[in-house]
């Protein structure tokens, strides 16, 4: 296992050392029509599923990717090679009433079960663009959620949630960060739910070897400590278990024929989930590893906390 994690690009919204064309909707230009704007070239704004905007990032190396502004969700990664590496169920509701199923969807600011509901609720709510880029053909926009009365009903701080999607030729990363804009601190854990595209009889993760587990088969409310022996940990029936401590980089083989490098800076867990049975209609095409912060992140007042996440075809 990875003893320290290399850091990644940073965020053009931090530092960076290119000059990209940028589109900001602070100071955006107006087009002929009242209320259209103009984004940077690869980035479009359309209806939907169930009418709900979405984000297309078309990359003029061919790569595509789709998001959702409600709860930010990623729905679609489609490389060069015309193959979508992210999955959305069949069951998957768009119409605003309930999260996306599917995809790369948010667990702000709880993880799994809790106080509030399950995954907290940066996932059902909209989102908003705040800027928008070209670096080399290759798009980007940023997203920002901050609270509002239903979030307080649930969770009473004031926060601002950054989420920067950048498209590449042959991946994708995000950057979250996550800042306190209250008078007061607060705590937090949070993930990204990636749902990959998959063939389960052949799908394998690397790297999580040494790591310590908490394993939720058999019994969810008490996992299981333990701790990973498996250079390859493959999904012959139902998976749901945390890796504290995870490395920076993991490799999924999908079963399809496609290696995935899933690196990360800040995400210091990991989590696996199939549901088996469970979900018997569709169970077979999916597999979720997903990056997380299980650890409580306390933030003081104007305190930020930053997390990088890389998906890439190897």
């Amino acid at each position: 296992m990875a003893a320290s994690c290399a850091t990644l690009p940073s965020p053009s919204f931090l530092s960076s050392s290119k000059s990209p064309r940028r589109f900001r909707r602070s100071g955006v230009v107006a087009m002929a029509s009242i209320g259209q704007k103009v984004y940077a070239p690869g980035v479009a704004v359309s209806e939907g599923n169930g009418g709900l905007q979405k984000i297309d990032l078309k990359s003029t190396h061919g790569s595509e990717a789709e998001i959702y502004l409600f709860g930010a969700c990623i729905t679609s990664l489609k490389l060069p090679n015309g193959k979508d590496l992210l999955f959305v169920r069949p069951d998957a509701v768009f119409n605003g009433t309930k999260p996306i199923s599917g995809g790369i969807p948010h667990c702000f600011p709880q993880f799994g079960p809790g106080p509030m509901q399950q995954h907290g609720f940066a996932r059902n709510m909209n989102w908003s663009i705040t800027d928008s880029e070209v670096t080399e053909g290759n798009p980007a926009v940023t997203l920002e959620l901050k609270d509002d009365s239903y979030s307080r009903s649930m969770w009473d701080y004031s926060f601002q949630a950054l989420y920067k999607v950048a498209l590449h030729s042959t991946s994708l990363s995000t950057t979250l960060k996550i800042t306190n804009t209250d008078n007061k601190p607060f705590s937090f854990n949070s993930a990204l739910h990636t749902y990959f595209s998959a063939s389960i009889n052949g799908v394998s993760v690397k790297g999580l070897k040494g790591c310590k587990t908490l394993n939720k088969d058999p019994d969810p409310q008490n996992p299981l400590e333990g701790k990973e022996e498996r250079e390859e940990v493959t999904f012959p029936g139902f998976v749901d278990c945390i890796y504290l401590g995870a490395p920076c980089e993991l490799t999924l083989d999908n079963g399809l024929g496609d290696k995935i490098i899933i690196s990360n800076s800040n995400w210091s867990d990991a989590v696996l989930w199939n549901p088996h049975l469970q979900m018997e209609a569709c169970y077979k095409d999916f597999v979720c590893v997903e990056n997380a912060k299980i650890d409580t992140v306390l933030l003081e007042p104007k305190q930020s906390w930053l997390a990088e996440q890389k998906i890439e075809l190897a």
